[in-house]
């Protein structure tokens, strides 16, 4: 049944605070359903009400339960979700409409959002990805990628899926999202049949400007966990990640050609890269030529024994520029800050600033990488080479780390403006004999344990207060408002 009330917002005076604690993302909300209302805070009942912060209030609110939908694990909603988000379209223009997903297993398959929409998960609320592969429906590759990323041909849409929207919300009370990706996972490797197209993601939205995606677990993908593309004005907060360290490409949040993006307590466990971030890939992504910019990464906790904590690329051949990355925590990782490129990728890497990093038990701690292979085809142009420059690590604390760097750039085209500074390593007991390796690189240092090497000259420790600063001003992601949102649920 749906609800609709007149009502009011409060905008908040600071954007939403959640708090690590410990290795654990710890969120806390209320949650129920039905007469939506955005007012002030009140005291509420449990089950009955629920109040959470959003970039938008929505005038109306309806249950998935409304449209057939069944939370037992075994009954297959993808009808039921779709045809609960087509109803609600028709509120676009009259206040926009949440979708509440309450306690239950509910089983679906792909389907898509719309604009000036919310989608809510009660804590006990489980989507749980279909296992029927014939369920789930095939679009074309990205026009940056020009293929797809596991198979030539397309890729398998999304399980939350959304294209060309404004405003969208995927949000709630740590609920959880399960790909249930084993069987992917082993058609990916060949146990059981093959992949004919790209696995799909868990949350894909495309060619959108306002997105939240907060206070969920995601669990088990397939492939890659969140994946905004063409899209602009993103905030991802309060997420739990986790996926075996060595399921293949789960990679943690990965904004792929997107402007102003903020990705805050967050906590991932992965496969793959925590946050990879991406712009096309090689001749396609030149020739399509949307970078990745005005991106904040903060407070976040990663664990991935055999990937970066953040990676920059492989796919940058749009561009790479104006990352901020502070507060961050590595554990049992294979390296922190990874950039990864190559002949043929061309674009560029500019303007990075890492800041308060702490990392345990690493192979590496900065990694650069300008011989990164992977490409879409045998088309890619030799002559398109790689911008590296303006890379910026201090204030950062490692220890048990085996090798402190390994910086290697292309030769005839070296990576320039490297500046580290004030950032101690303490090396494992068995750590590499020779802590630091450099090819084509250029930059400078100061106040750096164990000592660079010699293509990072060092400044001095007078100067390492003044060196790798971090941009003062903000970013307009950083002065998003939220607002309170309220919705109260008819009592049974």
């Amino acid at each position: 049944m749906l609800h609709s009330a007149f009502h009011k917002m409060e905008l908040s005076t600071s954007p939403l605070k959640t708090q690590v604690i410990s290795v654990l993302v710890a969120v806390v909300l209320l949650v129920s359903v039905s007469r939506g209302e955005c007012r002030k805070g009140r005291t509420l009942k449990e089950n009955l009400d629920l109040e959470y912060s959003a970039i938008s209030c929505r005038a109306h609110s309806a249950s998935v339960v409304d449209f057939g939908g069944v939370g037992d694990g075994k009954t297959e909603n993808t009808k039921a979700f779709q045809d609960a988000v087509d109803e609600l379209s028709k509120y676009g223009s009259d206040g926009g409409a949440q979708l509440f997903v309450p306690a239950g297993k509910w089983l679906t398959s792909s389907f898509s959002l719309t604009s000036h929409f919310t989608l809510f998960l009660h804590r006990d609320a489980v989507l749980l990805a279909s296992q029927d592969i014939n369920q789930w429906p095939v679009i074309k590759p990205l026009p940056s990628y020009g293929r797809g990323r596991d198979a030539a041909a397309g890729r398998y849409t999304s399980l939350i899926f959304g294209t060309n929207l404004t405003d969208v919300i995927i949000t709630g009370d740590n609920g959880t999202i399960d790909g249930q990706g084993a069987l992917w996972w082993q058609r990916f490797h060949g146990g059981t049949g093959h992949l004919k197209y790209t696995r799909p993601y868990l949350i894909e939205l495309m060619y959108t400007d306002g997105i939240q995606i907060s206070n969920l677990t995601l669990l088990n993908s397939p492939s890659w966990n969140i994946h905004p593309v063409y899209s602009r004005n993103i905030l991802i907060q309060g997420i739990t990640i986790l996926a075996p360290v060595r399921s293949p490409n789960t990679d943690g949040i990965n904004p792929d050609s997107c402007t102003n993006t903020r990705i805050e307590d967050c906590y991932i466990v992965s496969g793959d890269d925590c946050v990879a971030v991406k712009s096309g890939w090689d001749e396609y992504g030149i020739a399509y030529g949307m970078p990745t910019k005005q991106l904040v990464i903060r407070r976040l906790t990663c664990i991935s024994p055999y990937s970066a904590v953040i990676a920059l690329g492989s796919e940058m051949s749009g561009g790479i520029e104006d990352v901020r990355a502070e507060d961050i925590l590595a554990i049992d990782s294979e390296s922190g800050v990874r950039i990864k490129t190559g002949i043929g990728r061309g674009g560029y890497v500019k303007d990075i600033y890492v800041r308060g990093m702490t990392m345990k038990t690493m192979k590496w701690a900065f990694w650069m990488t300008g011989n990164y292979g992977s490409h879409a085809d045998n088309n890619y142009d030799p002559k398109a080479l790689p911008v590296i420059q303006g890379i910026n690590y201090r204030d950062m604390v490692a220890e048990n780390v085996s090798m402190a760097a390994r910086l290697e750039g292309i030769s005839g085209d070296p990576f320039t403006g490297i500046c580290i500074s004030n950032v101690t390593i303490h090396l494992a007991a068995k750590a590499k004999k020779v802590p630091w390796t450099c090819t084509d690189v250029e930059g400078i240092s100061s106040g750096v344990t164990p000592t660079p090497c010699s293509s990072l000259s060092d400044q001095g420790p007078e100067k390492t207060a003044a060196l790798c600063d971090f941009p003062a001003e903000s970013l307009a992601i950083d002065t998003l408002q939220l607002q309170k949102c309220s919705y109260r649920m008819n009592d049974p």
